[in-house]
């Protein structure tokens, strides 16, 4: 199974010229500096490229509404530089090596560089998004500081075998689903789109942003490291335990005791953890959840007027679930 291009799924050029906006609008933010160096440190993670789904979400929700233009685009790059400044951090909290493919700032540089250009990059998220007004300001700090309660309980939970499903939760709606709801609410927003609409699609993106987390934990347990660029397991080599390891830990004392020793793992360690958390069958657990939480995603998606907006949210949430088939069946 081929897992199709974002590009296939969202056929509307309008999108994507303005998607073409965007990025050209975010070398613009972060290079507003007369400091070269801050600028080459801010540009190298967005220079490597990404999905941007965070931007692209933006341009989905402007589709609710009647302004389309400029609103939904400073939107994007707003979001985009959120995702970006946290992955400065991100990457100095996890010691990362490589971001996108190339050296992470932190390895390139230092970890005091690194945090300073995330710092940059979110002071400037907040003022291309002051011209949006106060609600979407509001809104953009607001989701900033969620991030980061969701890093400090991953953090806290970080080799705790006692945690659970609840837990991991709270940590996947905090780091991931909660710019995945701001990047389609502030586009929906800024696009003028109405009360109704603007609930509607930050419902179907928070859920969506769950599933977006839960699979890419999935992943990391059943691709292979050709796939995935780094060995199968990773998550467990770093004391992060997701859903399918939690579930496999709650009946199975022979791998709580393999996992209480604390990360770094073994190699021989880190393969046992995965086939027993796989062939136990908790991955499918998890996958029928997520399942269940894209049902919650379609009926938020359903009650916007737009057929065409309702069509494409449920072809993105079945390109979700189409990774994780394509890699099982590699």
């Amino acid at each position: 199974m081929e897992v199709p291009p974002i590009r296939e799924l969202v056929d509307l050029p309008e999108v994507w010229e303005r998607m073409g906006r965007v990025e050209t609008r975010l070398f613009e933010a972060s290079v507003a500096t007369d400091n070269p160096f801050l600028t080459e440190i801010s540009q190298h993670l967005l220079a490597a490229g990404g999905k941007r789904l965070r931007p692209l979400l933006a341009q989905i929700g402007a589709l609710l509404g009647p302004d389309r233009d400029h609103g939904p685009i400073e939107a994007g790059v707003a979001v985009e530089l959120v995702h970006a400044g946290s992955l400065y951090h991100d990457d100095v909290i996890d010691e990362a090596d490589t971001r996108h493919g190339v050296p992470s700032a932190n390895v390139n540089w230092s970890n005091t560089v690194a945090i300073l250009a995330g710092d940059f990059l979110l002071a400037r998220a907040s003022e291309v998004a002051a011209p949006l007004g106060e609600e979407a300001v509001a809104l953009v700090a607001r989701t900033y500081a969620t991030l980061c309660e969701g890093q400090a309980l991953e953090l806290q939970l970080a080799d705790d075998i006692t945690h659970g499903p609840d837990d991991y939760l709270r940590v996947i709606a905090g780091k991931t689903a909660s710019l995945i709801r701001t990047s389609a609410r502030l586009g929906a927003m800024t696009a003028g789109a109405d009360a109704d609409a603007v609930e509607a699609i930050s419902e179907w993106a928070f859920e969506t942003g769950l599933v977006f987390q839960m699979t890419d934990d999935v992943l990391d347990l059943v691709a292979t490291e050709e796939y995935l660029g780094k060995p199968a397991g990773s998550d467990i080599d770093e004391g992060v335990f997701t859903l399918p390891v939690l579930y496999a830990l709650a009946n199975d004392e022979e791998l709580r005791a393999v996992l209480t020793t604390g990360h770094p793992y073994t190699d021989d360690a880190r393969r046992f953890v995965v086939n027993r958390v796989v062939e136990g069958g908790h991955v499918d657990t998890v996958l029928d959840e997520a399942t269940e939480r894209l049902r919650r995603a379609e009926k938020a998606s359903q009650r916007l007027g737009s057929v065409e907006v309702r069509d494409l949210l449920t072809r993105f949430d079945r390109y979700l679930m189409t990774r994780v088939e394509a890699a099982r069946e590699r």
